[in-house]
């Protein structure tokens, strides 16, 4: 996961093991709102967002709640996949979350009015780019290159993956993976591995150029 932000965004904390209601959670956190984009349970669990639905929408602030807290809302259930179901989104700027629910796969889309979710193959690769900074003509430009990597990889390892996010593009600084566009610009790269036993967190500070990476245990139910 990319994280592209404005630089007047405070920077985010590395990933950590925070207790929660539920259990454990590893996460890196927001400097602002606390939230985060990308978190891993315990239980097994992960969820991944994006800004944006499915087409760029107007802000129109105040928010009820920052989108990286309605994350930590989900991944604080034993069933995200109903927990999106059936939490209460008004007033909450549109989203994409990647979910990752007791071994299957679901893409849900939050669009200011309605949700929408489906189950996605598990067993293919898949990308997605916010189309609050990406008009359509970018994103299938981006997806070619997903393709064409992942045609020429067998089982990508993760430091593949975490090169491939830091390096990928055709020199349009504006819309490489890692992008600088005025004052947007690719802050970090997290890779999340999930093993049988464990989840490997690791993150790319691209601000201050460290690396660092975070452990979970799984809890055996």
């Amino acid at each position: 996961s990319n994280r592209d932000e404005k630089h007047r965004r405070s920077p985010a904390s590395a990933p950590a093991v925070y207790k929660a209601a539920s259990g454990n959670i590893l996460f890196p956190k927001d400097g602002d709102a606390g939230g985060t984009w990308i978190a891993v349970h315990e239980n097994g669990n992960a969820i991944v967002f994006l800004n944006g639905s499915f087409v760029a929408h107007t802000p129109k602030p105040p928010y009820r709640k920052s989108r990286g807290l309605i994350l930590t809302d989900l991944i604080d259930h034993p069933e995200p996949y109903n927990a999106f179901l059936d939490i209460d989104l008004h007033n909450i700027e549109p989203f994409t979350a990647i979910i990752w629910d007791d071994n299957r796969l679901f893409e849900g889309r939050w669009d200011g009015n309605d949700k929408h979710i489906s189950e996605l193959d598990k067993s293919k690769p898949h990308i997605w780019s916010s189309v609050t900074l990406y008009d359509p003509a970018v994103i299938s430009k981006r997806n070619r290159w997903f393709e064409e990597w992942i045609s020429g990889t067998k089982g990508p390892s993760q430091d593949e993956i975490l090169r491939f996010h830091q390096f990928t593009g055709d020199g349009d600084t504006h819309n490489d993976l890692k992008m600088v566009r005025g004052q947007v610009f690719t802050v970090s790269v997290t890779s999340l591995s999930l093993s049988g036993d464990q989840a490997l967190m690791r993150y790319l500070d691209l601000r201050n150029d460290l690396s660092f990476q975070q452990q979970l245990v799984f809890e055996k139910s």
